[in-house]
């Protein structure tokens, strides 16, 4: 939490104590520009609590005597922002690399592991531009793994629901006509089961959890790292680095950086706004 947090329907109080809870939990910080955030984002949660204030919340926080509405509040404070092919150039860029990685290892299966992936669109978009590329089928095809904070996010994506405006985000007629199919509800639609297949899920907490086992050939870890404290962002650059192999690459948000971060990382040559281990041989001789 940055600066003081101003009262208006809800108390400076039970902003404070709700942004705290969001950032020990996550590492995510709400800037003081930004607790309009709180309101909105639990407005939903106050209706179905049946309550009539968010300070209302936090005393019934306080009471411990439901211990899984902490997390629910949490849950619904999150940032979920996304939509498919989110700066699309990037993830061209992205799947021109792992082209690339796969001709100089052609018998070892790339992995990739997207992480903060919100409600899934990062790498149901990128599993479609690997299918394109021929990449997606046989044996070799790159693995996928997506994770994310949030219990809900990772349901809907595992799920591959989308409602009419999300899937009109980012998608172009011809990828939604070829990869996804009319749900149930009005304007639904819902991803085909062999492109969600290609995706492993799995909850992850970027602030506190170590890497996911194994090595990565590309990570992507976009606008989530703005929102953690400088000494977070320092930590989290760490279990990144951890994560991706030799030779391998990560990838940020348009408004994020290594530069004067961490020096786990330096700029790609060959891949424009892209990073690789500032000391891959070190990194292999400790991985």
């Amino acid at each position: 939490m940055t600066g003081p947090m101003p009262s208006g329907t809800i108390s400076a109080g039970a902003m404070n104590l709700i942004a705290s809870l969001l950032e020990q939990r996550t590492g995510q910080q709400i800037t003081a520009n930004r607790v309009w955030r709180i309101e909105t984002a639990l407005k939903t949660m106050l209706r179905a609590e049946g309550l009539e204030s968010a300070d209302a919340l936090v005393a019934k926080l306080l009471t411990r005597a439901e211990p899984k509405l902490a997390e629910r509040v949490v849950d619904a404070l999150l940032n979920q922002e996304t939509s498919f092919f989110r700066d699309a150039a990037v993830l061209e860029t992205a799947a021109d690399a792992l082209k690339s990685l796969q001709a100089e290892v052609p018998h070892r299966r790339l992995r990739i592991w997207s992480a903060a992936c919100a409600t899934g669109q990062e790498p149901l978009s990128l599993a479609m531009l690997l299918a394109e590329r021929g990449m997606a089928e046989g044996a070799l095809a790159p693995e996928i793994l997506a994770s994310d904070v949030s219990p809900s996010a990772l349901a809907r994506a595992r799920a591959g629901r989308y409602s009419q405006f999300e899937i009109q985000r980012g998608l172009p007629v011809r990828r939604m006509i070829e990869w996804f199919e009319g749900g149930e509800g009005e304007g639904e639609w819902v991803a085909k089961a062999e492109l969600v297949r290609r995706i492993r899920f799995r909850r992850h907490n970027l602030a506190a959890d170590p890497p996911p086992p194994g090595k990565f050939d590309l990570v992507l870890c976009r606008n989530v790292l703005l929102y953690f404290s400088p000494s977070l962002r320092t930590r989290v650059f760490d279990t990144l680095a951890g994560a991706v192999r030799p030779g391998g690459l990560l990838v940020l948000g348009a408004g994020e950086t290594v530069i004067g971060q961490t020096g786990q990382f330096r700029p790609s040559e060959q891949f424009r706004g892209f990073y690789r281990l500032a000391d891959p041989a070190a990194c292999a001789a400790t991985g």
